[in-house]
């Protein structure tokens, strides 16, 4: 028996070795978006495309509206008059809302780095803690493991542009929760109906939670886990069903608990104003090449990154590199008798599958080979997740086995300190892992806001209708959603970067729906030409100004601005006029005449 004072010294060893651990995590989280982190006036992580300016207009109007003690659940700040549903555009009111002091006092570019930040640090750390209390005894090797979750080539694409899935702490310790719940079934009668009402709570809350952060890595880990626990219970069938008999009144009790802390933002997500039913992504696979390359943000591929055969650079969903796949599967020959690396190696197989879409496609080249895809792609809530990233429930899975190759070669080396299987393993781990280790993520400036939306001016020509950028923000470019927030929401824009229902059928779609002026402004611009206006254009013209009720017309400047000048010259009937760096109409007369 362990004296009192050999527990603490062996609790804060332990904890040393924790605080060692975080501080290493949080160190590379911080080399990772260094970039943005030393320039988050101007910044901007070029690989996001438009997505920063849209997670940063998320957080800022999410602020907006705590701050205003507003409902943040929807806003007419964009896609004005129809407005956005921002429960239904994943917000990540999780952090938005907790994190409203740092948005107001240092704007939302510096909580989206953060909120990267801590997601990578967070998500490394938290499976460390899973693997360091659940799987093995060694420290060293649940750090193997916790860092390939928490900076995977997936983890590292996403921070380029997708908070929501880089923030992905909770999974494991949902995981950690459910494992303890079956533990608790070994305690007396008494204890485990004490125990129920607070276990129940603990998961509703944690799953509460994640899904304010994110609902499709939610889906992707419920699918993975309850497939792991049935591939784990495989060879003990009785043993799983007690199990399963043991979880599901906590199950049960946590799922009602979740219900009432999530009804509300739930209906709005679902039935409330602009919800959508669906959103077809057309094919979205991971090609088969994929699997075998570098990353594109990665020491392995600044020197051998393959052919680009991503999505885009922020999909870069199973990057694992030739190394460590090769390391991983002769791992798990070694390791086959473990149940937690059988599990796991079929985990890693049977979502990898699926993310190969419905057909599988070699360097871009389509072989007409159907994949199990095929058959699920139409299943509701799964005909919304972009297959590609269902490689991301290897990332996990793939970690279990290194933190056990890890956890075994020490162990050899604490009988023979002269064992050749450490130095082979340890050898192979670092040719496998050192490809992948990350680098800075790339960062530009971004051109100054218009002094017309920074100073001010823009009240002028406000008074109870929209600002209509010529053209209109659109997914590809939504640079008014900044200028937007930094007049500090005074106007609606029309037009944005969101998603919103279409149709009778309210099929989600990017973007807003296509108004036929919006549509002749880009063709403008990307022609460089003005097209013929004729007496058709101009009446459309004034009926879709009527339809955003727009106060003033303005063009920043732009690629083609005299093309577009002079076509909305001609659609309005009189010459625009040059305010604060802008040229603007304002069509408050026009309309109203």
């Amino acid at each position: 028996m362990r004296t009192r004072q050999q527990r603490v010294a062996h609790r804060l060893r332990r904890a040393r070795a924790d605080l060692i651990v975080a501080a290493g995590y949080l160190s590379l989280a911080v080399l990772v978006l260094s970039g943005q982190w030393l320039n988050t006036d101007r910044g901007y992580l070029i690989k996001s495309g438009q997505d920063q300016t849209m997670w940063e207009w998320f957080f800022a109007v999410t602020a907006h509206k705590v701050a205003h003690l507003q409902n943040p659940l929807g806003t007419g700040l964009q896609n004005y008059p129809d407005g956005v549903n921002m429960m239904a555009n994943t917000a990540m009111f999780g952090v938005g809302v907790p994190l409203t002091p740092v948005t107001l006092l240092f704007g939302p570019t510096v909580t989206f780095v953060l909120v990267l930040t801590l997601g990578l640090f967070g998500t490394a750390f938290a499976w460390y803690w899973l693997f360091s209390r659940e799987l093995v005894t060694s420290k060293f090797a649940a750090a193997v493991g916790g860092v390939f979750c928490g900076f995977a080539p997936a983890m590292i694409s996403h921070a380029n542009a997708h908070p929501n899935f880089v923030l992905l702490a909770l999974l494991p310790l949902i995981a950690l929760q459910l494992i303890r719940i079956v533990r608790h079934a070994q305690s007396p009668l008494e204890t485990r109906k004490a125990r129920r009402l607070r276990d129940a709570f603990v998961l509703g809350l944690l799953i509460s939670l994640q899904i304010a952060l994110g609902e499709e890595p939610l889906l992707i880990f419920a699918l993975a886990f309850g497939l792991y626990a049935v591939i784990y219970y495989l060879h003990a069938p009785r043993t799983g069903l007690r199990a399963l008999r043991t979880l599901t009144p906590t199950l049960l009790l946590a799922g009602v608990i979740t219900v009432a802390l999530t009804e509300i933002p739930l209906w709005w997500q679902f039935f409330g104003p602009q919800s959508y039913r669906s959103i077809d992504h057309g094919p979205m696979n991971n090609d088969l090449k994929a699997l075998f390359q570098f990353p594109s943000e990665s020491l392995g591929g600044m020197f051998q990154h393959g052919q680009n055969v991503a999505i885009n650079p922020t999909e870069e969903n199973s990057y694992f590199g030739w190394p460590l796949l090769l390391l991983v599967t002769m791992a798990t020959v070694f390791l086959w008798r473990e149940r937690v690396v059988r599990a796991a190696a079929l985990i890693i197989v049977s979502f990898t599958v699926l993310s190969l879409g419905a057909n599988l496609m070699i360097g871009k080249h389509n072989t007409g080979i159907s994949l199990p895809w095929k058959h699920l792609e139409d299943v509701p809530l799964l005909n919304s997740v972009l297959e590609s990233r269902f490689t991301m429930a290897a990332i996990p899975a793939i970690a279990v086995i290194l933190a056990m190759g890890t956890q075994r070669a020490l162990d050899y080396w604490r009988i023979s300190a002269v064992d050749w299987r450490p130095l082979a393993w340890f050898g192979a781990l670092t040719l496998a892992l050192l490809p992948l280790t990350p680098t800075i993520l790339p960062v530009v400036q971004r051109p100054a806001t218009p002094a017309f939306f920074t100073d001010g001016t823009v009240r002028q020509y406000v008074s109870h209708g929209s600002v209509v950028i010529a053209p209109p923000p659109t997914p590809p470019d939504a640079r008014a959603l900044r200028w937007q927030t930094e007049a500090d929401f005074q106007f609606p824009l029309a037009g944005g970067y969101f998603v919103g229902p279409t149709g009778t059928e309210k099929k989600g779609r990017y973007g807003p729906d296509d108004r036929p002026t919006a549509s002749l402004l880009i063709r403008a611009q990307q022609a460089n030409k003005v097209p013929v206006i004729d007496d058709a254009a101009r009446a459309q013209a004034l009926a879709d100004l009527r339809y955003w009720q727009a106060d003033v017309v303005v063009l920043p400047p732009t690629d083609n601005g005299d093309a577009l000048r002079l076509t909305v010259d001609q659609l309005l009937g009189f010459p625009a006029q040059q305010v604060d760096g802008v040229w603007l109409w304002d069509v408050r007369g026009l309309l109203s005449a």
